[in-house]
This record gives C-alpha cells, structure tokens and sequence, in this order.
C-alpha cells in the first residue's frame, strides 16, 4: 500500500470526475452492458441498472434540512473526494444526498474516484478491515483530512454487522431490507450525522 500522502491524494483528486460526470459514466457503462470496477456479471450489471434509478429518484425529490444547507454554506473552500463504485447499493442511496449538499455550497469542490482503481486511497479509510463503500473524505485546500464519512448511516452499519453473524440469512431478503429502509428514512439519519460532523471541522 502505497503512503496516503497529500501529494498523493492531490494528483488522484485532480483525475477525479464531478458528480454529472459519474452518473454520465455510469449511463454510458450501462448502455454498453458494463459498470465499473472488473466484474461485469449479470448480477452486476443489474445492481448498477437498479441503482442508476435510484440514484435518478433521489436526484429529483431530495429535499436538504435547511439548518443543515445553512452550516454546509458556512463552510471555507474544501475538496470533498468519494469513493464509490457503480453497482454499490449504499453508495446509490447516499452519494446524491452528498452532491446536494455540496451543490449548496460553491466553495466545496466534490469528485468522485472508483474504489478498484485506487487501493493506494482505499485502503486508508477501511472499515473494520473491510473496502465498504462509499466513503467522503473532507477535506481542506491542501488536501488534509478534515473528517470522513461513511460507508453508510450508522443504523445500517449496525445491521450489517449483525448480519454477518447470521449464516443463514437470506440475502436477498436482507438486501430489500435496507434499501427499504433508505426509503423510510428519508435522509433523516445521514442528516443529523452530517450536522455532527460538519460541527467537528467548523
């Protein structure tokens, strides 16, 4: 693993696609019967399928807490750095809800790099020793970490991890359940941590 330096997150940084870019990318993965990252499987495939809709509904009815737009405005200049993967459920159901909130803000410069190309960066941000995606990185002018969010609101982290102890779970089921209750939520439980994290870097 290569050192997590600045320079380093610096140069990855300025490749980085915008948020249109990505969701033009994945379009165009789709058209042409791909996603990102190497496994190009049917199951893939339909994972990205599903969440390029879903990240096409969140797009058009997110609706950000005005108590949280206004802290995200009062922000200095920062470089806020995703990384995702296409057919990742968690990232398709937060990532748009990131984008809003730095649209918000003209001095927050958001990108977004594929986990796969970069396992020099990812494997500085792992959870639980695992690559879970998505995960921010904030951070400042000059590429220092300001605080890191993910890979995914902490009442579902927790189901997750319980999961793992369950051999016989359904995971078909167990997937539904999640992105059933992403739509629930409603961005409420993403909201109140945002607000927690943007007063650590204030």
């Amino acid at each position: 693993m290569l050192e997590n330096t600045t320079s380093k997150k610096s140069e990855i940084f300025n490749k980085a696609i915008d948020y249109p870019a990505y969701r033009n990318l994945i379009k165009s993965l789709l058209a042409e019967n791909k996603t990102t990252g190497p496994n190009h499987s049917e199951a893939m495939i339909n994972y990205t399928f599903m969440n390029d809709r879903r990240m096409d509904r969140w797009d058009k009815k997110i609706v950000v807490n005005p108590d949280l737009i206004e802290k995200v405005k009062e922000l200095p200049k920062m470089n806020w750095m995703v990384i995702t993967e296409a057919w990742c459920g968690d990232a398709a159901q937060n990532i748009p809800f990131i984008a809003k909130l730095a649209k918000d803000n003209p001095n927050i410069d958001l990108r977004f790099i594929m986990r796969d190309e970069n396992p020099d960066i990812m494997d500085n941000y792992l959870t639980n020793g695992a690559r879970s995606i998505p995960i921010l990185i904030m951070m400042d002018q000059d590429f220092n970490d300001l605080a890191v969010w993910g890979p995914r609101p902490e009442p579902v982290q927790k189901m997750i991890m319980e999961a793992k102890n369950k051999p016989d779970l359904d995971q078909s089921k167990f997937i539904e359940s999640i992105h059933k209750w992403y739509a629930v939520d409603k961005n409420q439980t993403i909201t109140q941590e945002f607000k927690l994290l943007i007063k650590t870097i204030q």
